[in-house]
């Protein structure tokens, strides 16, 4: 006889619920800005690269003569320089990164683990934007201390340089995620990845200013994010009579959104279909 003791069904504890995938990203995001500050060589490289190369240019240049009365040649490099900064923590550190990672197995080991995929992209993305703040903030100090480099003065200013750096940065995210797959190992991901930024660099008006390119590289560079940076952060950091440097004599901060939303929409594209968790080979 069986009795309702022996008949009741096994009791098994019940499974805890997946996290969330917000928690998951929020958790790598901790994990990636925790490893990115033990590696020191690349904390030096990431923000005092941008720093030096400020001290130095400003240093040679800033005497040279300005057109525009109240703007010294020290504050243009200063504002690009921001620019530059934004992109070295986003597109040139991230692209490289990855790179390495996906050479190394780790992407790989990673996506055979429950952690969704889309953490890992919150989590890089959280790690740019920490990287992010502390480059601008470094930079404006840098700026304001040797060049005389004002802080935005008006609410509409610091908005401007709050979507400016926002939709940049994401931008140049996007872009370093997708650019890492053309890397075929890690020892070749500096080189892909640093050349064609130093390019953008020189032709965007970041170690030049931007009215001393010529024109046929002016308009290589207006195809690109960081151009548009440059010219939105001047906007910030500089007087309105500074709009005269700029090829269309305004800072077009209008046109300056619209670029860098069109970058990301295409940065986004490029990694969907680029992207991959190991090597080709």
């Amino acid at each position: 006889m069986i009795t309702s003791t022996q008949a009741r069904p096994r009791a098994y504890p019940a499974t805890a619920p997946l996290p969330s995938l917000l928690t998951t990203g929020l958790s790598r995001g901790r994990l990636e800005v925790t490893t990115f500050f033990r590696e020191r060589e690349a904390v030096v490289f990431i923000f005092a690269l941008p720093a030096v190369l400020l001290l130095l240019l400003g240093s040679i240049f800033n005497s040279e003569h300005v057109s525009v009365p109240g703007v010294t040649t020290g504050q243009l490099y200063a504002a690009g320089m921001i620019a530059g900064g934004i992109m070295a923590t986003s597109f040139q550190y991230l692209g490289i990164s990855v790179a390495s990672e996906r050479d190394q197995g780790m992407l790989k080991r990673l996506y055979g683990t429950p952690l969704p995929p889309a953490a890992y992209f919150i989590g890089k993305i959280i790690q740019v934007f920490v990287c992010l703040i502390a480059e601008v903030a470094l930079l404006m100090i840098v700026g304001v201390a040797f060049y005389h480099l004002h802080l935005p003065a008006t609410p509409g200013k610091w908005w401007t340089l709050v979507w400016v750096c926002l939709l940049g940065g994401t931008a140049c995210a996007l872009l370093g995620l997708a650019a890492s797959s053309l890397a075929r190992s890690s020892r070749s991901a500096s080189p892909v990845i640093t050349l064609p930024f130093l390019v953008l660099e020189f032709i965007s008006g970041i170690f030049v200013p931007f009215n001393s390119v010529p024109r046929g590289l002016q308009d290589v560079a207006a195809v690109f994010p960081l151009k548009w940076m440059a010219q939105g952060l001047r906007s910030v950091f500089l007087p309105p009579q500074a709009a005269a440097l700029e090829p269309a004599h305004s800072f077009e901060t209008g046109r300056v959104a619209l670029v860098l939303a069109v970058w990301i929409a295409a940065g986004l594209v490029l990694c969907i279909r680029t992207f991959r968790w190991q090597q080709r080979r």
